[in-house]
């Protein structure tokens, strides 16, 4: 009797302890199977955090080159960039846990939609300031090009305008002087001895020139003898600082054609030698001639 209430009691002892056994077991198993979870959900944000990070770094890389670009919208991708940044410098900091890294992931999803719409209107100014360049260096050539051409006008202009000073101005010729005696009845017969000589007639022709100023002209005389002495009324006038000593002046009449001008220098004695006769254009020399009286 006795042995079989040890018998009961051992086998009462025996299930309780498979039963204590069981339930650690069981405890266990669901200790093993929350720290794998929890190993699992770990590595995950972890490989999220880190795939999260490459994307940000993607990112400022793309702004960096954007921003070496220099358009006119440098100031706003450096902005953003600056967000990209700030954001990378959070993430390190963080845990990593599930909530955090959900807010990380909006937050780099709405990074990358502003810089995309950022960089489409940023590749819009650049074609525009390619075609602006294109247009620019065309117009640089026009200019250039038009600048010679005015360069070459300006050229053939002064040329003619120095062509029409020159061919306006009138020519003497015929540059002629003899001396002559006076008869007392005024007949006048030409001499080449000085002792004889009452007065020397000085006559030239301005020849016809159809696009000089018609009007008075005024020309100054000077004969000098062969003792280099300026003959007639000797008066002076000064033209850009220098002297012109004369012997007469003759006012001509001009009309564009071919004029005739004869004038008398009287005299009481004439030397002998060589005489030099010279008419000016003001302190231009347009004529000379020189004939020599015995």
């Amino acid at each position: 009797m006795e042995n079989q209430k040890n018998n009961s009691s051992l086998k009462a002892i025996v299930i309780v302890l498979a039963l204590l056994l069981a339930g650690s077991l069981a405890y266990i198993f669901t200790l093993t199977s929350e720290a794998t979870k929890t190993q699992v959900v770990l590595e995950t944000t972890k490989s999220e955090k880190e795939s999260v990070m490459k994307d940000l770094e993607a990112l400022k890389a793309t702004y960096d080159t954007a921003i070496a670009e220099k358009t006119t919208l440098s100031d706003e991708l450096i902005a953003e960039r600056d967000k990209v940044i700030k954001l990378m410098t959070d993430l390190k900091k963080s845990k990593g846990d599930v909530a955090s890294m959900s807010k990380y992931k909006s937050q780099f999803l709405e990074l990358q939609t502003k810089m995309n719409g950022l960089l489409a209107e940023n590749e819009t100014l650049k074609k525009q300031n390619t075609t602006l360049t294109v247009q620019r260096d065309s117009t640089v050539v026009v200019l250039g090009e038009s600048k010679k051409y005015n360069e070459v006008l300006v050229g053939q202009n002064e040329e003619l305008a120095k062509t029409v000073e020159k061919g306006s101005k009138l020519a003497v010729l015929n540059l002629k002087t003899a001396a002559y005696i006076v008869r007392s009845s005024g007949k006048q017969i030409e001499t080449a001895k000085a002792g004889r000589a009452d007065i020397l007639k000085i006559s030239f022709t301005i020849a016809e020139n159809l696009i000089a100023k018609s009007g008075d002209k005024l020309y100054y005389v000077q004969v000098i003898d062969s003792k280099n002495n300026v003959l007639g009324n000797k008066q002076s006038e000064t033209f850009g600082g220098k002297l012109l000593t004369y012997s007469f002046t003759t006012n001509v009449k001009f009309e564009n054609k071919t004029v005739q001008v004869s004038q008398d220098l009287p005299g009481e004695k004439f030397e002998k030698g060589s005489y030099f006769v010279n008419i000016f254009d003001k302190n231009e020399l347009v004529s000379k001639t020189s004939f020599t009286l015995k």
